[in-house]
């Protein structure tokens, strides 16, 4: 009976560390896939007075979620009138481009976009 109960308690922790591990692997899961900005383009938000609100990175989050849904590896994203370049497979923002800096500007190496 004894053997019984220690048995018991062996899996109770087994099954606890289990739910720790899938835990942990699903906050690691969400963080991969939030948008993350370059040096470079955290130096550009701030060289051009661009500041993002949550709800403006989430928004931008989106756009890289459904560009990576569509195939996408760099892309144009246009928000606010702002224009944001992304490596889409990296899930990474590469630059921005204000209103003002965007008139005439060429973009390269873009295999999608997406306007908001």
């Amino acid at each position: 009976m004894i053997n019984r109960i220690s048995s018991q308690i062996s899996i109770n922790d087994f099954n606890k560390r289990i739910e720790k591990t899938i835990e942990f692997s699903k906050i690691l899961e969400k963080a991969c896939e939030e948008v993350k900005f370059s040096g470079h383009a955290i130096e550009r938000l701030k060289q051009r007075n661009i500041q993002l609100t949550n709800e403006d990175v989430e928004k931008i989050n989106g756009a890289v979620r459904k560009l990576k849904d569509k195939g996408g590896k760099e892309g144009l994203i246009v928000y606010n009138n702002i224009a944001f370049i992304a490596s889409i497979k990296n899930n990474t923002v590469i630059t921005a481009i204000d209103a003002e800096n965007l008139k005439e500007n060429v973009f390269t190496n873009i295999d999608s976009a997406i306007i908001l």
